[in-house]
């Protein structure tokens, strides 16, 4: 069994001497005014929760994007802090971003070009010239700040997700002897779809200068592959997922990203978790029904308006469930200066009260709609409360709230209804797995998830966490330590082996 201390171990024995830089755009921690005091805060991100154990296993520096309006006052002359704060572990090197630049490189291109580009759900992506140019300048600024913390000690660069295509190229070319890997958390189209990408060549150059290239699925893999093929002057071997580029090889692999079961399953145990179901069960009026929850930020790739267009589906088909089914969704806002997620805000909070208006009883309500971020103590509280849970993706690399509520349930009982476009699909093949854009499926699916016997409950729970406990962060960071490891070692050579 993986753990941090497996991890730990596995990183001295091989990476010895090395010094581990890991990049990101969302900082683990930031800091900031509140009253007169200075308090530091985990963000709510899926990322950051996934990599923060790892960084505590292997120490080293985590480079970010510093967005807390106290970070400045927190860091000392070379911009770095040690978290967290209550038992350092680790280095947090804050890098500095104009508000010009944060709007046209994350906003802009990241966010409204790359990103709907990625997630196929028929949302058109805007390519902005000047955002390109503000997204060439970042990975520019962020490149430097690696280099600096590297200097010439040999190093591991870990470069994460899709605000860095140009990053690793731009580092091999300060400091060819660094080792680097890239992973990319989100779809990889196929070729079709990334063609109208403007600046296609200079990208998937950039993303080759790695070393590694990861993706959560093998899917993801060969469409990568494919679209190199189609665009690029390149070498593609597919039986060995490499791509040869000017002399150099970049291996393609598949790691699918986790969470940390263990310490999940000790929060969900605590008793700060039942403080917090109690505190819920009194603030939401909850009695004797049955619980469904959907935890998402608001995105239009999470399908969020398609879940509640099915509950209300179920109760046209099944109106013996009025009054007896709550359904509980955490919509946390996000990228709220984007036009798009604006109004998806605001047909989420007109849905939700037109489906509550149609059905309202009394002071029942079919749906309770909670728009802020959840902290993780009642977050996983919530996860305990819940009958059933909806993840409902039009399209996700892996999706962690799937596998976070597996985790949470260590009575062996609820109900995953999980989306066939997210890749945690691919590993729980125990939840009852459906087509999102099918609303009627979705309906049928929380009719049965209501009606399953516990014993199949049972079944199908205990099979998932038995998967997330053996896949948990810990070897998917280890599966791709082991993976250069393997390739610094013999160059070419099939990194599965060592994985």
């Amino acid at each position: 069994m993986w753990t941090r201390e497996v991890l730990q171990e596995l990183i001295e024995a091989k990476l010895r001497g090395y010094r581990f830089i890991l990049v990101s755009n969302r900082e683990p921690y930031l800091h900031r005014y509140d009253s007169h005091e200075i308090e530091c805060v985990q963000p709510v991100s899926g990322l950051s929760t996934a990599l923060e154990p790892i960084m505590r296993a292997c120490g080293g520096v985590w480079i970010a994007h510093g967005s807390g309006d106290a970070d400045r006052a927190m860091v000392d002359a070379r911009n770095c802090v040690s978290v967290p704060p209550d038992e350092p572990r680790f280095t947090l090197r804050r890098v500095w971003l104009t508000e010009q630049q944060e709007r046209l490189y994350y906003d802009g291109l990241a966010n409204q070009g790359l990103w709907p580009l990625c997630h196929i759900v028929f949302t058109r992506p805007a390519f902005n010239p000047a955002e390109w140019r503000a997204y060439r300048e970042v990975n520019e600024i962020f490149a430097r700040a690696v280099v600096e913390e590297a200097g010439d000690a040999p190093a591991l660069v870990f470069i994460q997700d899709y605000h860095f295509a140009l990053l690793p190229r731009l580092v091999k070319r300060e400091n060819p002897n660094l080792i680097v890997a890239q992973f990319w958390h989100i779809p990889w189209p196929n070729p079709e779809v990334f063609r109208g990408f403007p600046w296609k060549e200079e990208l998937l150059d950039g993303m080759l200068g790695s070393d590694l290239l990861g993706f959560h699925l093998r899917f993801h893999c060969q469409n990568f592959l494919e679209t190199v093929d189609s665009m690029l002057e390149a070498k593609v071997d597919r039986e060995r997922l490499e791509i040869t580029r000017g002399g150099k090889i970049t291996t393609i692999r598949p790691f699918p990203i986790s969470i940390d079961f263990e310490d999940q399953v000790a929060v969900a145990k605590g008793p700060l978790a039942q403080e917090a179901m109690d505190q819920w069960r009194r603030e939401l009026e909850l009695h004797d029904e049955y619980i469904g929850i959907g935890i998402d930020r608001i995105d239009y790739t999470k399908g969020i308006c398609e879940r509640l267009r099915a509950l209300d589906r179920f109760l046209d088909r099944n109106p013996s469930y009025r009054s007896r089914v709550v359904f509980v969704q955490v919509a946390a806002p996000s990228r709220a200066r984007i036009l798009q997620y604006k109004r998806l805000e605001e047909e989420i909070r007109a849905l939700v009260e037109e489906i509550n208006r149609k059905w309202s009883d009394g002071a029942w309500r079919a749906i309770i709609l909670i728009e802020q971020c959840v902290r993780r103590v009642p977050l996983t509280a919530l996860y305990r409360l819940a009958d059933f849970c909806i993840v409902s993706s039009l399209h996700d690399g892996m999706n962690v709230v799937a596998k976070e509520y597996v985790a949470t349930r260590f009575d062996e009982t609820g109900v995953l209804i999980l989306s066939d476009f997210a890749g945690a699909s691919r590993e729980l093949t125990d939840a009852m797995v459906v087509n999102p854009f099918d609303e009627d499926e979705l309906s049928n699916a929380i009719l049965r998830a209501l009606q399953m016997p516990q014993e199949e409950r049972t079944r199908r729970m205990k099979r998932m966490r038995a998967v997330v406990a053996e896949n948990n962060i810990y070897r998917w960071a280890g599966k791709i330590v082991s993976a250069l490891v393997n390739l610094q070692c013999a160059p070419g050579a099939n990194a599965d082996e060592a994985a």
